[in-house]
């Protein structure tokens, strides 16, 4: 296979003794074409331009497949807006589970429940955070939204129906600039709901580096878990 690059769009190409091309999105998110040996460059990237709504729709139903499986044991490293925090348990503390003094601390009482901690401590951080950047970016844009959800997210990272916005629990876990992206992702979506041109020049008018961000996360947004 070739690969190859239609506008933001990379992809591996395969000639073959065929008179359709075909398309496809593998679960890594690498996507491949089947075309015939005669097919012009022109041609091509007539075909991904006109197949850019479906594979992005196909990219963004893929669920991630995470690269880690964090140990719940002192010295093990949990992420939260892109920095590592070394773990920390001991007995008798306030809290089950808290960020303090440049590390997480479990209470050792708590150590069989602290994925269910973590999770808690992520969504509460999400709410706060993410909020603060909606309320920001929004104004930018000029629409409005309703109280956004925190939620379990499989296969996406955000998602919008009408005024309301969710966002994936682990999404706080990346750093601030990437969280931006997302935001501003689904806030556009509230403005063109397909991901065509119009949409990615929205995406653009508040964040015109939006493409380095939406690589980022394509490259580490697997690393983003528990």
């Amino acid at each position: 296979m070739i690969k190859m690059k239609c506008g933001d769009i990379y992809f591996n190409l395969q000639r073959e003794k065929r008179e359709t091309m075909n398309i496809s999105v593998e679960p890594s998110g690498a996507i491949n074409v089947l075309a015939p040996q005669e097919i012009t460059i022109n041609e091509l990237n007539q075909f991904i331009d006109n197949k850019k709504h479906i594979i992005y729709k196909s990219i963004s139903k893929l669920k991630p497949e995470s690269n880690v499986k964090r140990e719940i044991k002192n010295g093990e490293g949990f992420l939260y807006l892109g920095k590592s925090y070394k773990l920390k348990i001991k007995k008798n503390l306030k809290q089950p589970l808290s960020l303090r003094q440049g590390r997480f601390h479990l209470d050792r009482d708590y150590q069989d429940q602290a994925r269910e901690y973590f999770i808690k401590f992520y969504k509460d951080k999400s709410q706060q955070h993410i909020q603060q950047r909606i309320d920001y970016f929004r104004a930018q844009l000029g629409v409005s939204t309703d109280p956004i959800r925190i939620m379990e997210l499989d296969n996406h990272w955000g998602s919008t129906s009408d005024k309301h916005l969710n966002f994936n629990w682990r999404l706080i876990m990346a750093p601030m600039n990437i969280i931006d992206y997302v935001i501003v992702h689904e806030l556009a979506h509230l403005i063109e709901i397909k991901h065509n041109k119009h949409f990615w020049e929205i995406v653009e008018s508040v964040m015109p580096d939006y493409q380095s961000r939406k690589d980022w996360l394509r490259t580490n947004g697997p690393n983003l878990d528990l």
